[in-house]
C-alpha cells in the first residue's frame, strides 16, 4: 500500500504566528502582555493584603510587602527553563529497550513516484511582526529616555558629592556618632552639608553619604537634628539606597505601566513611614509629637525642594507629609505578637504571589525550548547543508544509543509540527475507534480545494498518501471532548498546547514540538512504548513508508508551514531501517520564504548519504 508524503493545506487559524522568524519577532509582544499581567496581579495582591491585614501589620511589614513586587517584576524576563518544571519530566527512558519490526519483503507498498513532492496551500493571517516591532521599539525608546534621566540623576548625586563639605561642628559630629551607636552602626559614614541640597539626603552604594542643607544648624534645634540623623541612619541600616537603584531600574523597564509607577510611589511612602516608625521605636512616647513637629518644620522650610529618586529624602510632597504625620500621631509601640502576625501575612502573601509562576511558565511555553540533557550526545557542524536557513538536524543511532545533533539551540526550539503531526493524528483516530484498519473511509466535505486529489472521498491510505488535511481535521472533530488532550498528554507531544482550536492547533498554531522531541517521540512510537494496539501502530508505519534502497527502508513525513504565501517552516522526520540498525531523524528549517518539507527532505537525504546510512 503506497502513500504520498507531503501535500498539506493549512486553513485559517486564530492564533497567528509565522514560524521561527515570527516567533522571534512576536516575543516582544508576548513579553509585554506578560509584564502587564504579572505586574497587575502582583500589585493587586499587595494592595489587597495591605488593606485586609492593615491592622495586623507593622509599618515595616507594610513596606516589606512591596519587596514581593520587586521579586515578581523580573519574572517575565527570566529564561523559561528556570521556572518550568514540566519539561524536566521526560517521557523517554534511556534504558528502555526498542524492538524493531521487520519491513515487508516486497516493495509494492512503497511510493513509486517522487514522494518528495511537497505542495502546500498558503494561509492568509494577520502579520503580528509590525505590531510586535512597534511595541519593542516603543519600549526601547522609553527605556532609553528614562535611562538618560537616571544618568542625569547619577550626575546630580556625583555633583552633590563633590560640593559636600564634611561637618566641622564637633558637637554635631558627636551627636551623629551617638545616633550611630544607638542604632548599632559601626561602618564609617560621611556626614556633611552642601548648598546644592534643600532636604537631607542619604546615598551611596559603597561609600555612604548623609548630606544636609548648608547652615542647617542655624534654623534647626539640636533635638531636631538628632531626629534627622536617626531617620537618615535608619535608611542606611535598611540598605534603602541600594533598593532605590533596583526600584529605578524596574521603573525604567516598566515605564509603560501606570500601575507600577503608582505602586513604587506608594512603596517609597511606605518606606518613609517605616523609617519614621523605626525612629519612634527608639524614642520615648513624649518625644513622638516633637518628632512629628520636626518633620513639619523641615517640610515647611523646604517645601519646594527637588528630590532625586536614587537618594533617600526626609522631605516629600504635602500629601505624603500629611500621611506620615497622621501615622506618627497614632503610633503605638509594636508588640512581638504584631511582628509575628506580620511575618505570617508576609509568608502568606509570598505564597499567593509565587503561585503565578506556573502561569508565567504556561504563557512562555508557546515559544519555549525543550530541556535537553546532554547524555549520549555528540554535536557536529553541518552548516554547509543548511546555507540560507536557520535549522537543525537530529539523528539517533539505536544500536549505539547515541545522538548526533547539528545546532543545539535550534534542535530544542519548539515550532509548529504542521503535517508531521498526521502520524499521530492517524494513530489517535485508530486508537479511539473513530476509524479502523478495515474501515477508515470518509466522504468528501464538498469544499473545492486547489489540490485536485483532495476533492474526493478518502480513506486512511489515500489521506496519508495525499496528505489530505481535511481528513485529519475530520478525525479530530469526531473525538470526544478531552480525548485529544489526553492522547497528547499520554505521548507527551511537545508543549501539549491545544488552545489553537480543534481544526488548527497543529497548523502553525499553538501546538509546538522541537526536533529532539520529534526523534524521541518517533522512537517511542516505533517501539510502541505507549502500549497501543500493535495492528494500529503497524498501520501507521505502513502509511509512512517511502522507498527502499540497498536493503534499507526509509519511512517518514514532511511538513511545510506556509503563511501569507511564504514557506517559513519546513520539516522532515522519520527513520531508516536496515538489517542491523535503525536510525531516527528530524530536520527542521526556517527562513523568510523557502522553507519547505521538500527542502528539509533534500537536506536530510544528503546528510544520510554522507553518513552512509541511506
Amino acid at each position: 500500500m503506497g502513500f504520498i508524503l507531503s501535500m498539506e493545506l493549512k486553513p485559517d487559524v486564530k492564533k497567528c504566528e509565522e514560524g521561527m522568524r515570527m516567533i522571534t519577532s512576536s516575543q516582544s509582544l508576548a513579553v509585554f502582555l506578560e509584564c502587564l499581567l504579572v505586574s497587575s496581579f502582583t500589585i493587586g495582591v499587595v494592595f489587597l493584603f495591605k488593606n485586609i491585614f492593615r491592622k495586623h501589620l507593622t509599618a515595616q511589614a507594610h513596606y516589606n510587602l512591596w519587596f514581593l513586587l520587586l521579586l515578581a517584576l523580573p519574572l517575565p524576563f527570566i529564561p523559561l527553563h528556570f521556572m518550568s518544571f514540566a519539561d524536566s519530566l521526560s517521557f523517554w527512558d534511556n534504558n528502555s529497550s526498542l524492538h524493531s519490526q521487520t519491513a515487508p519483503a516486497a516493495d509494492t507498498s512503497l511510493r513509486q513516484n517522487n514522494w518528495m513532492e511537497d505542495l502546500t496551500v498558503s494561509v492568509e493571517r494577520y502579520d503580528l511582526a509590525f505590531l510586535s516591532n512597534a511595541v519593542f521599539y516603543t519600549w526601547i525608546s522609553g527605556v532609553a529616555t528614562l535611562t538618560v534621566f537616571m544618568l542625569i540623576a547619577m550626575l546630580k548625586i556625583n555633583k552633590v558629592k563633590k560640593h559636600t563639605n564634611c561637618l566641622r561642628n564637633k558637637e554635631l559630629l558627636s551627636l551623629f556618632e551617638h545616633c550611630k551607636h544607638k542604632l548599632k552602626i559601626t561602618k564609617c559614614i560621611i556626614v556633611g552639608e552642601s548648598s546644592l541640597v534643600k532636604t537631607p539626603m542619604t546615598f551611596g552604594l559603597f561609600k555612604t553619604y548623609v548630606v544636609l542643607p548648608r547652615h542647617f544648624d542655624q534654623w534647626l534645634s539640636e533635638k531636631e537634628i538628632e531626629y534627622i540623623f536617626l531617620h537618615e541612619l535608619n535608611h542606611y541600616k535598611n540598605k534603602d539606597f541600594a533598593v532605590n537603584y533596583l526600584m529605578v531600574i524596574l521603573q525604567i523597564i516598566y515605564w509603560f505601566s501606570p500601575l507600577v509607577w503608582l505602586a513604587l510611589r506608594r512603596m517609597r511612602l511606605d518606606r518613609e513611614i517605616a523609617c519614621d516608625a523605626a525612629v519612634l521605636n527608639t524614642l520615648d512616647e513624649p518625644d513622638y509629637t516633637e518628632y512629628g513637629n520636626s518633620i513639619i518644620h523641615f517640610a515647611h522650610k523646604t517645601s519646594r525642594a527637588v528630590t532625586v529618586d536614587l537618594a533617600n529624602h526626609l522631605n516629600g510632597s504635602k500629601k505624603q507629609i500629611k500621611t506620615r504625620i497622621e501615622k506618627i500621631a497614632c503610633f503605638k509601640p509594636e508588640s512581638k505578637r504584631l511582628r509575628w502576625k506580620s511575618a505570617a501575612v508576609l509568608i502568606l502573601a509570598g505564597i499567593f504571589i509565587a503561585g503565578q509562576a506556573p502561569f508565567i511558565s504556561a504563557m512562555g511555553r508557546e515559544n519555549s525550548s525543550f530541556n535537553l540533557k546532554d547524555e549520549n550526545i555528540s554535536y557536529e557542524d553541518l552548516g554547509n547543508y543548511f546555507e540560507g536557513y536557520d535549522g537543525s538536524f537530529v539523528l539517533y543511532d539505536k544500536e549505539a544509543d547515541q545522538y548526533l545533533i547539528h545546532n543545539k539551540n535550534q534542535s530544542t526550539l519548539r515550532v509548529s509540527p504542521n503535517s508531521t503531526y498526521k502520524i499521530y493524528s492517524a494513530l489517535l483516530g485508530l486508537e479511539s475507534g473513530t476509524i479502523t484498519v478495515e474501515n477508515s473511509s470518509a466522504k468528501w466535505n464538498g469544499f473545492t480545494y486547489p489540490i485536485e486529489s483532495w476533492n474526493a472521498d478518502q480513506d486512511l491510505t489515500s489521506a496519508m498518501r495525499n496528505s489530505v488535511t481535511w481528513y485529519f481535521q475530520m478525525l479530530d472533530k469526531q473525538m470526544q471532548p478531552g480525548t485529544i488532550q489526553t492522547f497528547i498528554d499520554q505521548i507527551n507531544y511537545g508543549n501539549r498546547d491545544l488552545s489553537g482550536g480543534i481544526e488548527e492547533y497543529w497548523l502553525e498554531s499553538s501546538l509546538k514540538i522541537s526536533p529532539v522531541e520529534q526523534v524521541q517521540l518517533l522512537k517511542s512510537f516505533y517501539a510502541n512504548q505507549f502500549g497501543f494496539k500493535e495492528n494500529n501502530i503497524q498501520a501507521v508505519k505502513d502509511s509512512i513508508k517511502l522507498e527502499r534502497k540497498e536493503g534499507a527502508l526509509l519511512s517518514g513525513k514532511t511538513g511545510t508551514g506556509t503563511v501569507n504565501g511564504k514557506n517559513i517552516n519546513g520539516w522532515f522526520i522519520g527513520y531508516v531501517e536496515s538489517e542491523h540498525n535503525t536510525y531516527f531523524f528530524a530536520t527542521n528549517i526556517q527562513n523568510d520564504n523557502n522553507s519547505s518539507g521538500s527542502k528539509a527532505a533534500e537536506i536530510t537525504l544528503s546528510i544520510l548519504k554522507q553518513k552512509g546510512i541511506y
